[in-house]
């Protein structure tokens, strides 16, 4: 499954969420594979694209950041996997 996630953070949050993402620099455990992420410039806001099994592994690699930040993950398909759907209605 693909997964879309959003992320968001306070502007009080910011230095710590930077010092962290810099420590550590937030890779996907074992389960998930990043498709790729991008930083809203000044926005405190972006996404992830990952791909993973289940929607739970995807769950715990964002819960040690929920102290920090909220996440809003929504499961996605292609148009390829859409027109499946679609013609079979």
């Amino acid at each position: 499954m693909v997964f879309h996630v959003t992320y968001k953070f306070l502007p009080e949050k910011r230095n710590d969420v930077q010092a962290r993402f810099l420590k550590t620099g937030a890779p996907p455990p074992p389960g998930v594979t990043m498709i790729g992420r991008w930083h809203g410039v000044g926005s405190h806001r972006g996404f992830v694209v990952a791909e993973a099994a289940d929607t739970e592994v995807i769950a715990k690699w964002l819960h040690g950041w929920t102290d920090l930040m909220t996440f809003e993950i929504t499961p996605v398909m292609s148009d390829e996997q859409l027109f499946r759907v679609v013609s079979e209605v």
